[in-house]
């Protein structure tokens, strides 16, 4: 257990309520231990033989840290840089009201959208709406060029499709169709969470396809990433990997098999056929 400095006091009562709790319940003494210092976070990574899997949940340059110094197996992500799409049969009420949750409902989540994507076609429909909704609701706007050329925004610049601002900003990026806007994605995107808004249900099928990250939705906020949300009990982790579990993790994401035969003799071998004599 590590948790910030700015709570010492309230992570080591946590820890010793649990520890007494789980005393009581069975569990060896010491299973539990608080971390406090950046020495003792060092010498946990350096225990690859002890320990089995690290879950780190923090800030981007924490989760990089752990992921870059050790050798025990990690489940986390190190960026949300989760995507709204509107294709150009959304139904353009529906993108502006799941573009507003998605970015503004809790700005400093990992997945809340940080780029929205606009189909050329609707552009010029819906991006006045989309600007009067998202402003309403705080949110600074960067654009690119054809973006600006149809609403006032601030200019995006290439570091801006891969920023995970947690804050109240959104880039947003006029594309030419769907395999644009993928290929935008599995470029820039951290493969945590993206979203496409369409009323088109062969293209909804494809995004979901194409686009290479843990949790793709058709039509409905990326706030919806959540273990709770998708009934996995408590978030114990949230992972882009690509091996064993991916997207939100409960306690039985982090199961493994052990597989285990009961045999009464049997071998490999195939017994050797008797030779008959003429």
């Amino acid at each position: 257990m590590k948790g910030g400095s700015e709570a010492t006091r309230t992570n080591q009562i946590l820890t010793e309520i649990i520890s007494r709790a789980s005393e009581r319940a069975g569990l060896p003494r010491g299973w539990i231990q608080l971390l406090q210092t950046r020495q003792d976070v060092a010498e946990m990574l350096a225990l690859e033989e002890y320990i089995d899997l690290v879950i780190p949940r923090g800030s981007n340059e924490f989760v990089r840290y752990i992921m870059s110094n050790t050798n025990i197996p990690v489940l986390g992500h190190a960026d949300g840089i989760c995507h709204v799409y509107v294709d150009g049969d959304a139904d353009l009420d529906m993108g502006v009201k799941i573009t507003v949750d998605s970015k503004c409902q809790y700005v400093a989540v990992c997945n809340a959208a940080e780029t929205l994507l606009v189909d050329a076609g609707i552009a010029q429909g819906f991006l006045p709406k989309a600007k009067t909704a998202l402003e309403a609701n705080g949110a600074e706007l960067r654009g690119c060029e054809r973006t600006a050329a149809i609403i006032d925004v601030k200019p995006a610049t290439e570091e801006d499709w891969s920023t995970e601002y947690l804050d109240t900003i959104l880039s947003i990026k006029i594309v030419d169709g769907l395999d644009e806007a993928i290929e935008h994605i599995n470029r820039y995107g951290s493969g945590h969470t993206d979203a496409i808004v369409t009323a088109d249900k062969t293209k909804a099928d494809r995004f979901m396809a194409l686009v290479d990250s843990a949790n793709v939705f058709w039509d409905c906020s990326t706030r919806f990433s959540d273990g709770f949300r998708y009934g996995l009990g408590a978030e114990v982790g949230i992972s882009t990997n690509k091996i064993h579990a991916r997207g939100p993790v409960g306690l039985e994401g982090l199961l493994i098999y052990k597989w285990r035969l009961l045999g009464t003799g049997q071998i490999v071998a195939r017994p050797q056929r008797e030779k008959v004599h003429a």
